[in-house]
């Protein structure tokens, strides 16, 4: 390792003396000052699932880096269950928490002097967060993910937790009784691991490995398979080998590694809330990364997984077809990936993929081959429109008519609209607005699953559109528009939405329009006036005054 990248805590000067002697209370002999230190950022939880194995597996981490010649010091860091707080107030606190986990991580390795960050976890923002910092912090680094969750079983399906929203909202509508209800409710979740579709966890491991910030094959491992923990240890012996190569974050966190990550996040047809993250990791690696090439992406690159939540399998399916690496090489085959990208292993994507197959292996479909994609280009859309100027972001997977044009039924919140819903008072060709749900308006930018769950649950999947300046979770099909920006907090466009103003969702033009005339919207905007909030004090109401549109990936800094 160079000299200039060893640790500030050393044994020369006598100045130094305090450091060395509260470092030897953990741990620390004579033989072990000179050595790296390597902080181990572990999100475990027993809050949830997706974090209650991490724990284990950072200590495996824990235990490698020993053997491989570094000291390294485990702390914690935070989770919230986007599942569990779903359609509460405490979803207020998820996106925010991605900023903390952030913050907690940079602050203990600058604090502390790290050499390098060997970081766990499991939930949607523990991984985002974790990846802002490991931009910051440019020391060497890598990132385990937790593993995702097995599927449950109920009379011969695969389950997840997506399952049991819809299954609320059939219940609604009574196509099962409550026996079934609960059947499904119980058998959803087997045990520890992260939301077994394509939702956001899974998506942003899979990005994460597509970027080379992660080991290959890691991505889609069972939380509970022996192969996880190897992969722990394996990933702490890497992280070693960077750092005495001196391979930094932001040599591998380039343009380059974000357009990786976009190509096989339109051919997994992963999570919206990637357009989120993505932009958010860019902004703290200082790779300029717009909604628009979201859009370009989506353009040139099909879907070629037929995974959850539109489609029919979960990622246990997809890593025993090969996994994100197969995906990859497809992709890499039709020169849609920079094969000379560099990785954290030290070589480039082109190297790590040299083994694997350009077509997928014929006695599977959850991989499909390039000529025989589940949609014939991405499943984003960036659309753009005077009910969003500066872009607003659709998912169409799983939509069998991309474009919708009705009346508004307008909510100022998502209790608001989950009790339309519930009341059957939502029908066919509506188009649901739920606003002042925005990074500042919510504040938080709450995750709308339990209405558009809801809404496939009673058959209107297809035939109700749903507009918000709020987010969705990666579990999240049918015709939604979400991420509006400018949001309605701010004196966004959705602000001045009436009842029974006609909308028009249009996926394949991209345009998200509001059909009222220009002087209307004028009077209505000098009428407007923002809300009071009535968060003013503590984390939410700091957000509220940091926080920027979603546009720009809703960061803090």
């Amino acid at each position: 390792m160079p000299d200039n990248h060893k640790s500030r805590v050393v044994t020369t000067g006598i100045e130094r003396a305090p450091n060395r002697a509260l470092l030897r209370a953990t741990g620390f002999g004579d033989g072990d000052f000179d050595r790296p230190i390597i902080g181990v950022a572990n999100a475990h939880s027993t809050i949830t699932p997706c974090n209650m194995g991490i724990g284990a597996l950072a200590a495996r981490g824990e235990g490698a880096l020993g053997a491989a010649g570094a000291m390294a010091q485990m702390f914690g860091t935070i989770t919230i269950s986007d599942g569990i707080s779903m359609g509460t107030e405490g979803m207020k606190y998820s996106l925010v928490s991605r900023e903390v986990i952030a913050d907690s991580i940079e602050t203990v390795c600058a604090g502390q002097s790290m050499d390098g960050l060997l970081a766990f976890g499991g939930c949607d923002k523990n991984m985002p967060g974790a990846m802002i910092a490991i931009a910051r912090l440019n020391i060497p680094a890598v990132f385990v993910y937790g593993g995702t969750i097995k599927p449950g079983r109920h009379d011969g399906q695969d389950l997840t937790i997506v399952s049991v929203f819809e299954a609320v909202g059939a219940r609604i509508a009574g196509a099962i009784d409550d026996r079934e209800l609960r059947e499904i409710e119980r058998s959803a979740c087997p045990g520890a691991g992260s939301c077994g579709g394509m939702y956001t966890a899974n998506t942003m491991s899979a990005l994460f490995e597509a970027m080379g910030m992660s080991l290959p094959y890691s991505s889609t491992m069972a939380a509970e398979d022996a192969e996880k923990a190897e992969s722990a240890a394996q990933s702490a012996q890497v992280l070693v080998d960077a750092l005495r190569a001196r391979r930094l974050p932001r040599e591998i966190l380039t343009r380059k590694a974000f357009e990786n990550a976009l190509a096989v996040l339109m051919a997994l047809g992963g999570s919206t809330n990637a357009v989120i993250h993505l932009p958010a990791i860019a902004h703290a690696a200082g790779v300029e990364l717009t909604l628009d090439d979201f859009n370009a992406f989506s353009a040139r690159v099909p879907v070629l997984c037929d995974l959850k939540p539109s489609g029919r399998y979960v990622a246990t399916d997809l890593h025993r077809a090969g996994g994100v690496p197969q995906v990859m090489k497809i992709l890499l085959a039709q020169g849609l990936l920079h094969g000379d990208a560099p990785t954290v292993t030290g070589q480039t994507v082109s190297e790590v993929l040299s083994d694997v197959p350009e077509c997928p292996a014929a006695d599977q479909d959850v991989i499909r081959p390039w000529g025989r994609p589940v949609y014939p280009h991405g499943h984003l859309a960036i659309l753009k429109g005077n009910l969003a100027e500066e872009g607003a972001l659709a998912k169409t997977s799983g939509v069998k008519v991309p474009k919708i044009t009705g009346p508004a039924r307008v909510f100022d919140s998502e209790e608001a609209c989950m009790a339309a819903i519930m009341d059957r008072r939502i029908a066919a060709g509506d188009v649901v607005v739920i606003r002042y749900e925005g990074p500042k308006g919510g504040p938080g930018m709450r995750e709308m699953l339990s209405p558009t769950a809801a809404l496939v649950g009673q058959g209107l999947g297809d035939r109700v559109g749903l507009v918000t300046d709020g987010r969705f979770s990666g579990g999240t099909y049918g015709m939604v528009v979400g991420h509006v920006a400018p949001e309605a907090a701010v004196g966004g466009t959705i602000a001045l939405v009436a009842d029974g103003d006609t909308v028009v969702i249009d996926a394949e033009r991209r345009v998200l329009h509001l059909d009222v005339p220009a002087s209307e919207l004028a009077r209505r905007r000098a009428l407007w006036r923002p809300p009071v909030s009535r968060h003013t004090r503590g984390v939410l109401a700091k957000y509220a005054r940091l926080v920027s549109q979603a546009s720009r990936g809703a960061v803090t800094d």
